[in-house]
């Protein structure tokens, strides 16, 4: 049963039982759209279980200052280098404003990296954020294939362990509905189909990008005001320390399922009630191993368990209730309840303590009926929420920020053809709506039911077939999103329009390279074989010169395997158009305006201001203006062309 209501509701907590390792046994919950009345702060007693991979490098651009911005003489802010605060600058009550080209609310993965795509194509971003600083409580831990193979080809997984492409096929063991047996399989020179990477880390590593790139990164602020005029949105929001207004041509709410912006923007949206009920927590049993690692399902429910490395007696558990949802569940949880739940399910007392954190979620899901309202665009747990089983939460917020980074840069340069920003709605909503779906029919294989039974033990032996292919491979494809394929913007499409182009190697005029590597400034890139007649080679390089400002053309040898021995790929790596469509031009025309260039991008209106202020950094983000004062709240209007409304 779903229901649609025309605001946004409150999140019913979409946190998960979740992913499984190679070895069969859970990955850490994603604590994703939890609220923070249904959590239970950590105790100390129990010492943090260490992450599993490597922390990933920083950029070698130079470190952000962390000293706050301070108010001049003249009233301006001067922000050092690219900074974080912690509140809103200036005296207690006072007003400030910065004015950006795009302001992004929320700081977590889906956020940092939309600014950093933004940032990265000259768009002056500010990043705006609740919390003090990134929590280091577990939640997704798990990155699929399609998601990974796109950040590898922007360059985000340098320094990540398990980031690097392999010279064969990989294939990694995964679940279904909690049933093992799962073969998801990656192509030869991608990195592996599955990478496990705590969020915690993922966030750092994204907002030392989104820095190092220029982005101005403002925590401790509480949304408050959404606010939309004909050229523009104004979003105010509260600190410790007072108000500020944000000006922008574009606000992204990357906030989270609990997202401000999507209520305050009105975005209507499709809900399915919760019908389960759940636990998670890290404790410490007081017999270690009293529970074995991994899924174990019984008549009364599930229990999913995993140790914690270097922590005696330490466990993550999750626990399913299928009878109901919870009809406190908002209500933060007790290790007394999990460990009443773990008897239950279980049949027996397991006796533990030092809980260093504990959450309830349940199956609630929801979907706004658009991404886009105006200005205002959702990205993340923000537009979609889920029962997160298998870990497919943080892998489709990924994917917006990637589809939705490129295009809304192209919209604030003037460089993006009539209606590019509509396909982000387009592409990515239907891509949410499948994993909405296929998590609530794997909810329905784990319910206890023994009616059940026959269909669990048919799922079984599809799965058993492994090796990647047949309907083994249909629900890998599903569940890492490799099965994606984009609806076509050419009249007269190719097959290969809207599939992603798997990594290969080519051979061009400077040597050796493959598509990653030739992907990772960014640009869109058009891929021309000596192998094709050289008179077509010829029409589209000569096709091609009105959009050379925005697009790369690069020659390829003749042994390189191209669709038809030319391709266009996008900034994400998915084929805008293939030889043997219609006209190169029709394609580029549908993506570019003709004359459109990366460099030396517009001054637009909301980026200019009045009086005195202080650049906030280096690269995009140095033109983002920082000011406070009583003067500072004059000239708002003057931000959002045509006034705000």
């Amino acid at each position: 049963m779903t229901n649609t209501t025309g605001t946004a509701g409150t999140a019913d907590a979409a946190g998960i039982p979740g992913t499984a390792d190679a070895a069969g046994t859970a990955g850490a919950p994603a604590a994703r759209g939890v609220p923070d009345a249904a959590a239970t702060p950590a105790t100390p007693a129990m010492p943090s279980a260490p992450a599993a991979p490597a922390a990933p490098a920083a950029p070698a651009a130079p470190a952000a200052p962390s000293a706050p911005p301070t108010s001049s003489a003249s009233g301006a802010l001067t922000a050092p280098g690219v900074s974080g605060t912690a509140g809103v600058p200036g005296e207690p009550g006072a007003v400030g404003v910065v004015r950006a080209q795009v302001v992004v609310v929320g700081g977590g993965p889906v956020g940092l990296l939309v600014a950093c795509e933004l940032a990265g194509f000259g768009v002056r971003t500010v990043v705006v954020e609740e919390r003090e600083g990134i929590s280091a409580r577990p939640k997704a831990t798990t990155l699929h294939a399609r998601a990974v193979q796109c950040l590898v080809r922007r360059g985000y997984l340098a320094g990540v362990a398990g980031g690097s492409s392999a010279p064969v096929a990989t294939r990694c063991a995964f679940h279904f509905a909690g049933m093992p047996g799962l073969a998801v399989c990656a192509p030869a020179l991608e990195p592996p189909p599955v990478l496990k990477c705590e969020q915690e880390q993922l966030e750092r590593h994204f907002e030392a990008r989104a820095r190092a790139a220029g982005v101005v990164v403002l925590r401790g602020l509480r949304v408050t005001g959404v606010r939309q005029g004909p050229d523009g949105v104004q979003v105010t929001a509260g600190g410790r320390q007072g108000q500020v207004t944000f000006t922008a041509r574009y606000a992204v709410g990357a906030d989270g399922a609990r997202s401000t912006v999507r209520g305050l923007a009105a975005f209507a949206c499709r809900t399915y009630p919760a019908t389960v009920s759940a636990l998670a927590g890290d404790v410490r049993l007081a017999q270690p191993g009293a529970l074995r690692p991994g899924w174990h399902r019984t008549a009364t429910g599930w229990i999913v368990a995993k140790d914690i490395p270097d922590v005696p007696g330490g466990v993550r558990l999750r626990t399913l209730d299928c009878t109901g949802a919870h009809r406190g569940r908002h209500l933060p949880p007790t290790l007394e309840e999990l460990r009443a739940e773990v008897a239950r399910i279980t049949g027996r007392d397991v006796p533990m303590g030092q809980a260093r954190w504990l959450s309830r979620f349940s199956d609630f899901s929801r979907i706004t009926l658009s991404y886009r309202a105006g200005r205002v665009l959702l990205a993340g747990d923000a537009a979609h929420v889920h029962f997160p089983v298998g870990g497919q939460g943080l892998s489709a917020g990924v994917l917006d920020a990637l589809n939705l980074g490129w295009k809304l840069a192209l919209a604030v340069r003037g460089a993006a053809a009539p209606g590019l920003l509509d396909t982000y709605d387009l592409e990515r909503r239907p891509a949410a709506q499948r994993v909405i779906d296929n998590t609530r029919a794997q909810l329905a294989l784990m319910r206890p039911d023994t009616g059940l039974d026959p269909l669990r033990t048919l799922f079984g032996e599809l799965l058993a077939r492994g090796g990647g292919g047949g309907e083994n491979g249909v629900l890998a494809s599903m569940v890492s999103a490799q099965d994606t394929v984009l609806p076509p913007r050419a009249a007269d499409p190719s097959p290969w329009e809207g599939r992603f182009l798997a990594n290969t190697e080519l051979t061009t005029a400077q040597g050796r390279t493959d598509v990653i590597r030739l992907l990772a400034a960014g640009r869109p890139l058009l891929l021309l074989s000596d192998g094709a007649d050289g008179a077509d080679s010829a029409r589209w390089q000569a096709q091609a010169r009105p959009w050379s400002g925005l697009l790369r053309v690069v020659r390829t040898g003749a042994d390189s395997a191209l669709p038809g021995g030319a391709v266009l790929l996008r900034p994400d790596g998915y084929v805008g158009w293939a030889a043997g469509a219609g006209p190169l031009t029709a394609a580029l025309g549908a993506y570019f305006r003709e004359g459109g260039s990366w460099e030396h991008g517009q001054r637009h209106p909301d980026t200019t201001t009045t009086g005195t202020s202080t650049s906030t950094g280096t690269g995009a983000g140095a033109d983002v203006e920082v000011m406070a004062g009583a003067g500072a709240g004059a000239g708002v209007g003057d931000a959002v062309p045509g006034g705000v409304r």
